[in-house]
């Protein structure tokens, strides 16, 4: 039932805002769209940047130059036209320990070995795996990011104190900061019903900074977190030792920034793909995303990964094709080289008052009304996934899900486990097993059986089961051994031929049969090769 209200979910916000399916063809009106798509995620990205760069420990050109080349590379090679990458917090948050530690180059040489991880997994399909994802913990992340975007716009609600301290706001500034917000807000709600020729959020960002700028309104801007104003940005070898002992430090860094990147980006993957109406395309994001992470290394970026919150902006203003993504990324290096003095001018009541409006679009309120009607586990899953994301990170929580998930998957069908006896005419007592046998299961299976009471000839007839790992052999191992001790006869029915070779000597209790079913075990080596724990 959780499939279901994801699609429904993507589908209300496709249908509400952009139309079913991805533009046929570049015609004048989809070039104009994609655009000015593409500036209204370059002025969102720009205090995201910056602010992650703050995170970081770095200075914030560094986390703007991840956004441009980050951005520009996928836009040009990701697996998923429409989506934005950049710098997140994800990875920023990772990033300050070795910062503080080691110095910005060694992070450099970090997010550089980051790509090259990436691209192994996408030349090694790994991104296929994020199938093994369940749909609550698809549910949990999409509302766990939507919850971690919100806590992140309550940082622009403070201001500098007399002491040099983060105070929130109060009184006057607190009301027009609010307001401006409201406005921004209403703005983007009432522009569709107007006109879609424009894309609501970036009307709401002109028009508030317009009324801003005229009036002179005293409120918090861009230019109040940093400066943007920059030049291109040069290529460097990071300058770090090239020793074992640096890998030693940069590995471990590596590989959980390129772990955190990939499920990040896969995920969001997925979430475009179901507004989108598109699939696959998760190996060629992997790929796309290390290429981005290895270049950007050399340029003096801190690397990145899709950005959920700029994703949604671009779809629901209308970005579709990869112009949208290309044009963000271009239009980013344009406020750095040309703009910035403008840029700065745009007070960040308007951006976030957009980031609101992608809370409110991304968070799958339906969740909340199917809690009551979905399986206990997968409504416990969808809200640990939740809490987990807001509490610590993203990877955890998705790694977190799938384990609970698995675990209550084994434990429902190790419960399966059953059979229906019956005695043949001759004497004969068999066992139809019922239900799959494997590690969670095998206890249940030694139970059904009464080595010390049943009749010389037993019969286990396995039609309605399936044998699918090491465990399960073993099991029968241990069955055949304590008929053989009791001096009676088993007999092993219906087993595939896989399980003929992997069986060591109850393998010589089987009765091949015409209709013997045909599947592979998942087994470890030493299975194969009939060495068993037990010493049979």
């Amino acid at each position: 039932m959780v499939k279901p209200t994801l699609a429904a979910f993507a589908e209300r916000i496709s249908n509400s805002k952009l139309g079913n399916s991805a533009p046929s063809g570049f015609t004048p009106s989809v070039i104009k769209t994609e655009i000015l798509s593409g500036l209204t995620v370059a002025l969102a990205l720009v205090p995201e940047a910056v602010a992650f760069a703050f995170v970081a420990g770095v200075h914030p050109l560094v986390g703007l130059y991840a956004a441009f080349i980050v951005g520009f590379i996928t836009a040009i090679m990701g697996g998923r036209p429409g989506m934005i990458s950049g710098a997140t917090g994800a990875l920023a948050v990772v990033m300050v320990a070795l910062v503080a530690q080691h110095g910005v180059q060694y992070l450099f040489a970090t997010v550089v070995l980051m790509g090259i991880l990436q691209i192994l997994a996408g030349v090694f399909h790994l991104g296929k795996f994020i199938r093994l994802v369940p749909h609550p913990v698809m549910l949990g992340f999409v509302n766990g990011l939507a919850i971690v975007i919100f806590l992140a716009q309550m940082s622009q609600f403070q201001i500098t104190g007399a002491d040099g301290a983060k105070v929130w706001m109060s009184g006057w500034p607190l009301i027009v900061m609010l307001a401006l917000v409201a406005a921004t807000m209403m703005i983007i709600w009432v522009m569709p019903r107007i006109t879609a020729a424009f894309p609501a959020p970036l009307a709401g960002i002109g028009l508030v900074a317009a009324v801003v700028i005229i009036f002179g309104i005293d409120v918090p801007r861009v230019g109040d977190l940093a400066s943007i104003k920059g030049g291109l940005p040069d290529f460097a070898i990071p300058m770090v030792p090239m020793s074992l002992e640096t890998f030693k430090i940069i590995l471990p860094y590596a590989v959980i920034l390129a772990a955190i990147g990939l499920i990040e980006s896969l995920l969001t993957l997925n979430l475009v793909g179901e507004i989108t109406g598109e699939k696959g395309g998760a190996s060629k994001e992997c790929v796309a995303q290390g290429v981005a992470n290895t270049v950007t290394g050399f340029f003096g970026g801190m690397g990145g990964c899709a950005m959920i919150g700029q994703s949604m902006i671009n779809v629901k203003s209308g970005g579709r094709t990869r112009l949208s993504g290309i044009s963000a990324a271009l239009f980013l290096l344009v406020f750095i080289l040309f703009a910035s003095g403008l840029i700065e001018q745009i007070p960040l009541a308007a951006l976030v008052g957009v980031m609101f409006m992608v809370v409110i679009g991304t968070f799958a309120w339906q969740s909340i009304k199917i809690l009551r009607m979905i399986p206990l586990t997968d409504a416990f899953v969808m809200l640990l996934v939740t809490a987990v994301t807001v509490y610590e990170d993203l990877a955890v929580a998705v790694v977190v899900g799938v384990i609970v998930s698995a675990l209550a998957y084994s434990w429902q069908n190790a419960k399966r486990i059953h059979a229906n006896v019956h005695t043949t005419p001759e004497g004969a007592k068999v066992y139809a097993i019922e239900g799959p046998l494997f590690f969670g299961s095998t206890e249940g299976f030694a139970e059904v059986f009464n080595p010390e009471e049943d009749p010389k000839l037993v019969i286990v007839d396995f039609m309605n089961s399936r044998i699918a790992d090491q465990s399960a052999l073993q099991a029968i191992e241990d069955l055949a051994g304590k008929y053989e001790a009791q001096g009676k006869e088993i007999q092993l029915r219906h087993l595939s031929r896989d399980c003929h070779k992997l069986l060591n000597k109850a393998g010589q209790l089987m009765v091949d049969s015409d209709d013997d079913p045909d599947y592979g075990i998942a087994v470890e080596y030493e299975v194969r090769t009939g060495q068993f724990g037990g010493g049979h």
